[in-house]
């Protein structure tokens, strides 16, 4: 009996060894599958369509996981590649200034690769919508820089990535997801107001959003971790507010197509102090090229670049600093006076010069004057006083009346020093009266100044030269 009961335990534990032993090598049959199919990855799908442009109206779609797409859409991993990112879409249509620009830098740069970001599936949604799938075409254009990367050892430094509203936004979220050592070269954006968390990697530096009320527009544009704030001289028409964003891009476009007449910013701490013509100054870094031409300037900190901007293209204005010293003025006055200045190229015309503080004793005024003209060389200027601008009380007008006469004795202004400076050649133009009594003007007279003549240009050269 106890014989029989060992059997039975022998028998037992032995089929418990076997079934072990078979679900152990069940296991090490599915390990090994399991290992095969875990490092496999899907496909990228990419929610965004990207176009190479040709010129025109005539577009190529590029798969970046088809390659022979590259090949035959005629992409050249030799020139620079910059892609365009538009914004979000009220009617779900590609808006005009797309081509535009894809036209103007095609044109003008000739050997380089322009590839257009369709986003519309998801921009053409409602604007928080649109706003969330920002980060999701950052990926996709991410995606597109890693894949020539890696099949074509395109680096991605020849890569330059221009954002307008959302699209500056998707275009430094791209520069952000970029992985490895390799940067994206350039970021060229536009970002709308909404926040959207922190900013991109701008070669490398972040881009920062700010925005400055000037006039009621709100306008700026990133470049290389500069800020360029332009004041919209609107003459003849009605703007809407979204000029003063949208206008960026034909600030940019601008660039491309008038290289000789590039706009120039100068680094001011706000408007008022640009708006008096204090800062235009280009020593150390301090004034720049609006647009594709910009002079790469790495700062440790953000710098506001300040402009003005014509009405239509080419937007170009010329900057002049005015001023004005008034000496021994014993009675506070404001006076509106015209200048007209004289060079060796244009004239400038009438410009109207309003002060906003009162003259009185020793003082200075400098003010911006702009131009859509050079007038090259400044030579004369001329001066005039309206005849509106009279004493302001009564009790003034009382004392300037002589006993014996009876009549009464015109406002008087006293002028010290006059110069004028051109921004775009720094070059500072100082003026001396005609006449004796230049220095003297009155109501509703002209004065006549020209270039004193230690001032004069052939002078001036020589001292450059020395």
């Amino acid at each position: 009996m106890s014989v029989a009961k060992i059997l039975c335990c022998l028998l037992l534990t032995c089929h418990l060894s076997e079934g072990k032993k078979i679900k152990g090598e069940r296991a090490s049959v599915a390990d090994p599958e399991q290992r095969a199919v875990l490092p496999v990855k899907e496909p990228y799908v990419s929610s965004s369509v990207f176009s190479l442009f040709s010129g025109g109206e005539d577009t190529c779609t590029l798969d970046p996981l088809q390659l022979h797409t590259l090949t035959s859409c005629g992409f050249n991993s030799s020139n620079p590649l910059i892609i365009i990112t538009h914004g979000w879409s009220v009617d779900g249509m590609m808006e005009s200034w797309v081509l535009r620009l894809a036209t103007a830098l095609k044109t003008n740069l000739v050997d380089v690769n322009v590839v257009i970001t369709d986003w519309l599936s998801l921009a053409h949604q409602h604007y928080p919508i649109a706003v969330q799938s920002t980060r999701t075409v950052g990926k996709d254009i991410t995606h597109l820089v890693q894949t020539l990367q890696v099949r074509y050892q395109y680096p991605p430094k020849k890569v330059h990535l221009i954002g307008y509203s959302l699209g500056a936004h998707i275009s430094g979220f791209a520069g952000s997801y970029l992985e490895g050592s390799g940067k994206i070269g350039r970021i060229t954006g536009d970002p709308t107001e909404v926040a959207l968390g922190p900013m991109v990697l701008l070669n490398p530096k972040h881009i920062h959003q700010r925005k400055e009320k000037i006039n009621g527009f709100h306008c700026i544009l990133n470049f290389h971790h500069l800020f360029f704030l332009f004041k919209l001289l609107l003459i003849g028409f009605e703007q809407t507010v979204k000029c003063a964003h949208e206008r960026s891009v034909h600030l940019f476009i601008d660039s491309l197509l008038n290289k000789d007449k590039q706009s120039t910013a100068y680094r001011c701490s706000d408007n008022n102090a640009f708006v008096k013509g204090v800062c235009l100054d280009c020593r150390k870094n301090r004034c720049n090229t609006l647009g594709y031409d910009i002079k790469k300037v790495r700062t440790g900190t953000s710098k506001r670049l300040y402009l003005k901007t014509g009405p239509r293209m080419p937007y170009k204005l010329y900057h002049y600093q005015f001023r004005i010293q008034f000496i021994n003025q014993m009675e506070s006055i404001d006076p509106t006076l015209t200048i007209a200045l004289t060079g060796t190229k244009e004239e400038s015309g009438d410009v109207t010069i309003t002060f906003n503080d009162e003259i009185s004793g020793n003082t200075t005024f400098t003010f911006l004057i702009t131009l859509d003209k050079d007038l090259g060389d400044l030579m004369l200027l001329k001066l005039h006083w309206e005849g509106s601008a009279l004493w302001k009380n009564v009790w003034n007008r009382v004392q300037t009346i002589i006993p014996w006469g009876g009549q009464e004795a015109k406002p008087l202004l006293t002028m010290g020093k006059i110069s004028v400076k051109a921004g775009e050649t720094q070059e500072r133009t100082s003026f001396c009266a005609m006449s004796n009594d230049g220095q003297h003007l009155e109501v509703s007279e002209d004065k006549v100044f020209v270039r004193c003549k230690e001032d004069l240009p052939k002078q001036r050269r020589r001292k450059h030269n020395l």
